[in-house]
């Protein structure tokens, strides 16, 4: 099968060496990012910020920011949706000099939990194409555990609930049938999303440092599918809350900043 065709050569025939051209000086090692326009654009306008640069792609351009916090350089963005697409984006800043990041976003719930609340996964599901380029196949990849630790004692530091499982990434949006999600309940997953596992793998692969958490969304965990906060528009102070906690504990574990 195709998709059992790892190949662990870290060069390929076309790298991100060949589109990025030099490397910029100074250039963020710790960056935060989330995929919701309308809580980027927000987070974006909280802080002092520039834009070091703009990555072309063939259906949109992602500016790249870097903020200043306290004097702290970190980088910022708006994630591409979807693994493949999510992940050359990562390759792009990765060559550039990015080590450590912290990605966040909305995720479907496949249990009972509530709306725009944390949910932090422990395991991915492999229901996509991208991470079998990057690790060989597996039914799910480890996600967090190199951070599970400090990340749970700074959020219950700051008395932030959370819950804890493992996540389905897929695809296939549209192909979240009841008999896939019964399936997938039975092996563990309590939420659904479309870039975790393919990112933990390029984390595995390229070795750097990868955070990721959800808040809840929409549900998936009846008969008929509930919207709930889904919208880019919903639920904005929450959604900011998380966002403004993302962006503390990266300051705080990879920059050493103390608040």
């Amino acid at each position: 099968m195709i998709l059992e065709e790892f190949d662990a050569n870290q060069q390929a025939v076309l790298n991100p060496s060949d589109s990025m051209g030099e490397r910029m000086p100074d250039f963020p090692k710790t960056f935060v990012s989330c995929f919701a326009r309308e809580t980027f654009s927000r987070l974006l306008n909280s802080y002092p910020h520039r834009e070091l640069f703009s990555l072309s792609l063939a259906c949109i351009e992602i500016p790249i920011y870097e903020l200043d916090i306290q004097g702290i350089k970190i980088g910022f963005f708006n994630a591409f949706v979807g693994a493949a697409g999510c992940v050359a984006v990562l390759e792009d800043l990765i060559y550039m000099g990015m080590e450590n990041l912290v990605l966040f976003g909305t995720c479907g719930v496949l249990e009972e939990i509530e709306e725009t609340s944390l949910i932090i996964p422990t395991a991915a599901l492999r229901d996509e194409g991208t991470s079998y380029h990057y690790q060989p196949a597996s039914r799910e990849i480890p996600v967090n555990q190199d951070h599970l630790s400090a990340l749970e004692s700074f959020l219950d530091q700051g008395q932030i609930s959370y819950t804890l499982g493992k996540a389905w990434t897929t695809d296939g949006i549209y192909r979240e049938t009841a008999n896939k999600i019964t399936k997938r309940r039975q092996e563990g997953a309590i939420c659904v999303d479309m870039e975790c596992s393919a990112v933990a793998a390029l984390a595995a692969f390229r070795q750097i440092q990868h955070v990721h958490c959800f808040y809840s969304a929409d549900s998936l965990a009846n008969e008929s599918w509930d919207p709930r906060t889904l919208s880019n528009h919903d639920d904005l102070e929450k959604k900011d809350k998380i966002g403004h906690l993302m962006i503390e504990f990266a300051l705080t574990h990879f920059e050493g900043k103390k608040f």
